[in-house]
């Protein structure tokens, strides 16, 4: 479904990512895994358009997407949820959904999709008219993986969705994300959390200083090649 061949980027003189290869195919769940400055986060913003690869290529379902913006991207059906929980904070629950769903068009086809986001997210239900700035950090978490479902995505590419957050509100998120990931969704995780990608998906590939020097199922990962990866 996405392929990742031989990408390099960076910003200004500074090289971050080297020949990066990654594949993911339909129904996966693939964790981005890394130290600070391993060029995980670079890599989805590569993978989703909003930063330019220098060499290589990013395909997706089988067409060459190097070129595409983001916006041609998203109509693709390549949709991100930004580290950071970048709600509109003036605006409702519910209108920050609406906005997820905008490639919809408007009309009954975006209200159909919001009532099955509430049904994947009750708690957003009941706060749907609570401007999203006031809300905490574990429940605006909520409200940007929901509004990025608004969109239908093909694939959701997830960065750093525990970053910040209490243990409960982490618990919170990753029983949304399997729930997601039970309906078939494709899904690439970049995290530092490595027991939310452990417990969430099948196949992992780790990053040091922009160079992918693990590529394996989850479960094959050993502490010790963790702990290369990070700390050597």
């Amino acid at each position: 479904m996405l392929d990742v061949r031989r990408v390099t980027a960076g910003y200004g003189k500074v090289a971050v990512l080297h020949e990066v290869d990654l594949a993911v195919a339909a129904g996966e769940c693939v964790a981005i895994l890394g130290a600070n400055n391993a060029g995980k986060s670079t890599l989805l913003r590569v993978i989703s358009g909003l930063m330019p690869a220098r060499g290589g290529q990013v395909l997706f379902e089988a067409h060459d997407i190097t070129a595409d913006s983001a916006a041609e991207r998203v109509s693709r059906g390549l949709v991100q949820v930004p580290e950071g929980r970048h709600v509109f904070a003036d605006l409702t629950v519910e209108e920050n959904l609406l906005l997820g769903g905008l490639r919809l068009g408007t009309g009954t086809s975006r209200r159909a999709k919001l009532v099955t986001m509430y049904d994947t997210f009750p708690l957003l239900l009941s706060m749907r008219l609570r401007q999203a700035g006031t809300l905490s950090g574990g429940e605006q978490q909520l409200v940007v993986i929901a509004r990025g479902l608004m969109a239908e995505p093909k694939i959701l590419l997830l960065d750093e969705p525990s970053l910040g957050l209490s243990p409960i509100a982490i618990d919170r998120v990753l029983d949304v994300l399997l729930a997601i990931r039970k309906t078939g969704t494709t899904m690439v995780v970049v995290e530092q959390n490595v027991q939310l990608c452990f417990d969430l998906c099948s196949r992992g590939y780790v990053l040091r200083q922009g160079r992918v020097v693990i590529a394996d199922s989850m479960d094959r990962l050993s502490a010790e090649e963790l702990r290369r990866a990070y700390f050597v």
